[in-house]
């Protein structure tokens, strides 16, 4: 970035990070509730914007005192939970980079996370415990929280201590210059490609989030966002956390989806918005719905008419990834957009439908590859992490390229087409057929393998494969089972097959090329998985 281009950058985040962001509320609402803890039991807590803070500043002086430094990253493997929210805001304040994982990964997976973001201490629960340490050796010390129900941690070992050990006066932490463009956090996404990728998200990323977020979704200081989707994922941080912050509201939080639960936590804390998702919509519209209640904006993918009279809600239309942070491309319903599109480009993005062969631009209707252009580190990610030939892949010119199909339909909106035939979305998450494949290819007595998704109610896809026996394969049954344990051994649950489907030929089209789609369809022609 030349002189003139930073000097823009500096204009735009001057003064603006995550700590000044959090300090910014407490000053001006100090006694309105910033977090609501609700676990699903009589242990429901809540932090006011003053008493966030100040227990922000307690575990910024302990991390402080226990030798985390700027710029050094510190391994988050939790389930939802406030020790959760408060680390990752400790870690900004210090300056050091709260990398959130996945909690379904299995130990090689987290061995790669803690090595590829180079971790140097780790926050987690008892249940994750033995599995960090061992995955993780090269952390200084590993912080473990109480049980869900409040009971102490077992001592699990030289390098671990308990969560509250963390915590040191507040007033012992003196603060750091602000620095906008500083790394914030670090997110794991699959992509396409074998290997999870790290972004890197910086403060001005959050901030970027959190101005533009309540804006696109019309959150209000007075509202709540229930966030039941992992912290580890763009949806509860970006889309959701940061958009509370950015206008002093309140984030209600619980540990994972509940179908039993959730109205009665919308009716217990008031809340207004959620993030909806395909499993989210029969409870909206069940016999427990309450005659009266305060839930009143959906945040969904597509625009939909039909879908906002059916949930008596307001749905709004959101596009983002990973990589974008927070909505890139929005609807509202008041600007009665076309049904099924994902509405215009958000302000602050600029967009390009690009022909992936070609390289051209296509024309109104024509399909092509989503790009999208504003400044690495405010409105898309830094980059990825110690990943120079992802990073050369992923930009050109300064676009980003999405690998996602749209087309641009009249009026300049946004059409969703198909997604890279090689990226599955599972319950929100996204695997990668490519390395499940990989994987599946070492079992013996396999020849050929494909993965593809099957449709599923209440996830949207599920994976299953597809598999040509070799000569000396195992009778059927015996092979299924093998396949399936060794993907559960060796990859997250979400990316475990759901079935194994041992077939004599793959359909294929001109020149043998692999129909897929095809794939897709026998897939869902088979009984429910």
């Amino acid at each position: 970035m030349d002189a003139a281009a930073a000097q823009i950058v500096d204009f735009q985040t001057r003064g603006q990070d995550i700590p000044q962001l959090l300090a910014h509320w407490a000053h001006y609402r100090p006694d309105h509730p910033a977090l609501v803890w609700d676990p699903g039991s009589d242990a429901v807590r809540s932090w006011t914007y003053g008493e966030l803070l100040s227990d922000v500043r307690r575990l910024a002086a302990g991390l402080s005192e226990r030798g985390i430094r700027r710029g050094e990253t510190v391994l988050i493997h939790s389930d939802n939970s406030p020790e959760l929210i408060l680390v990752w805001l400790a870690c900004a304040t210090v300056g050091a980079i709260g990398v959130a994982t996945n909690t379904k990964s299995v130990a090689g997976e987290i061995a790669y996370f803690a090595s590829k973001a180079r971790c140097v201490a780790a926050i987690t629960q008892p249940p994750y415990a033995a599995m960090v340490a061992e995955a993780a050796p090269a952390v200084r010390w590993i912080a473990v929280t109480d049980t869900v129900g409040g009971g102490p941690a077992d001592d699990l070992g030289p390098r671990s201590l308990r969560f509250a050990e963390l915590f040191a006066d507040a007033e012992q932490w003196r603060g750091r210059p602000i620095e906008p463009m500083l790394p914030a956090g670090i997110m794991f996404t699959s992509g396409t490609t074998s290997r999870p990728k790290a972004v890197v998200h910086t403060h001005a990323n959050a901030v970027w989030a959190a101005r533009t977020g309540p804006r696109n979704i019309d959150l209000g200081p007075d509202d709540r966002y229930l966030i039941y989707l992992p912290f580890f994922h763009t949806n509860a941080q970006g889309w959701s956390f940061f958009a509370v912050l950015g206008v002093g509201a309140t984030a209600v939080l619980v540990p994972k989806w509940s179908t039993s639960r959730f109205w009665e936590c919308v009716t217990r804390h008031s809340v207004t918005h959620i993030s909806l998702l395909p499993f989210v919509m029969p409870v909206l519209q069940g016999p427990e719905r309450p005659e009266a209640h305060t839930l009143r904006v959906g945040v969904f993918g597509l625009v939909s008419r039909d879908l906002g009279r059916k949930l008596a809600i307001s749905v709004y239309s959101a596009f983002g990834m990973t990589e974008t942070v927070t909505h890139s491309i929005v609807g509202k319903p008041v600007e009665h957009l076309p049904d099924f599109s994902m509405g215009h480009v958000a302000p602050g993005y600029e967009i390009a439908v690009v022909d992936k062969d070609s390289g051209r631009l296509c024309a109104e209707g024509e399909p092509g590859e989503l790009w999208l252009r504003g400044t690495r580190g405010i409105q898309l990610f830094l980059e990825y992490f110690d990943n120079p030939e992802a990073n050369d892949a992923a930009f050109e010119d300064g676009w980003f390229k999405t690998g996602d199909m749209v087309r641009m339909g009249k009026g300049g909106n946004v059409f969703y087409q198909e997604r890279d035939k090689d990226l599955l979305k599972v319950g929100g998450e996204n695997v990668s057929a490519v390395e499940v494949e990989g994987l599946i290819s070492t079992v013996p007595g396999i020849d050929r393998v494909a993965v593809v998704g099957k449709s599923d109610d209440f996830l949207g896809q599920v994976v299953v494969a597809f598999v040509i026996a070799a000569p000396d394969a195992p009778e059927a049954t015996t092979l299924e089972s093998t396949v399936i344990a060794t993907c559960a051994e060796r990859l997250a649950s979400f990316k475990v097959p759901r079935a194994v489907y041992v077939v004599g030929e793959f359909p294929t089209g001109m020149l043998d090329k692999l129909l897929k789609n095809k794939l897709r369809e026998l897939a869902d022609a088979q009984p429910p998985v």
